[in-house]
């Protein structure tokens, strides 16, 4: 693995562009270093070491995600996600501590997204037992990172959706005045009423939300 990440570096940097680079650490807010790849090149360049045939075996798959978490430069840590998300299909039960771990640091929107819908989202869907523990021990953390993911894995089941569960999340998370939760609040609501909007428009009027959160989770209806 090793060897893996030293070639992936050695790319990465073949093809680094300061400039770019300047762009992406303001619109990241100044949170994060980049390289500078844009993401079209970043993408081709990785494309081989994302081929089935070349990966590692799934038991090298933790120790690699984080030994990339832990690399300055952003554009590791998306390598690192989408690394994780070709092992979907080879979930194990413990792997939702990995997960946890990559929401947990170095911690923003365009990785916790990603890492909330794509890994956490499938996780679910082959531990359903695992779900009310994690998901109640997130709402309780105080984290706000850990409680987007608890309003975004189900962003995509569509109408598999649990709407009493998400009825519950969102519930406990009303009167928050973090922009990252309400706007996901609004988020998820939306992207339910693709397949239910007689249930969002009826749970948007009988629950009292943030202006964001209801022009958001209303933008498809009305």
């Amino acid at each position: 693995m090793s060897d893996f990440i030293t070639l992936l570096e050695f790319e990465f940097i073949l093809n680094s562009n300061p400039k770019i680079a300047s762009g992406q650490k303001a619109y990241m807010k100044n949170k994060f270093d980049f390289l500078g790849l844009s993401s079209p090149i970043r993408r081709e360049i990785q494309k081989p070491f994302l081929l089935k045939i070349f990966l590692p075996p799934k038991n090298e798959l933790e120790n690699s995600v984080r030994t990339l978490w832990l690399e300055p430069y952003r554009e590791y840590q998306y390598f690192a996600q989408e690394l994780a998300f070709m092992y979907n299909k080879q979930i194990q039960k413990n792997d939702i501590v990995l997960f946890e771990f990559m929401v947990l640091h170095k911690s923003w929107w365009d990785t916790v997204d990603f890492i909330a819908v794509k890994l956490m989202g499938d996780y679910f869907k082959q531990f359903p037992n695992q779900r009310d523990v994690r998901i109640e021990n997130w709402l309780q953390s105080g984290n706000i990172w850990l409680q987007r993911s608890a309003l975004l894995y189900q962003l995509k089941y569509k109408k598999e959706l649990d709407n009493d569960f998400l009825s519950y999340i969102i519930n406990h998370l009303l009167g928050s005045k973090e922009f990252f939760i309400n706007k996901a609040i609004g988020w998820v609501l939306r992207e339910y009423s693709r397949v239910n909007p007689d249930w969002v428009l009826q749970f948007c009027e009988k629950t009292t939300m943030s202006n964001l959160s209801r022009k958001e989770a209303l933008r498809l209806i009305l």
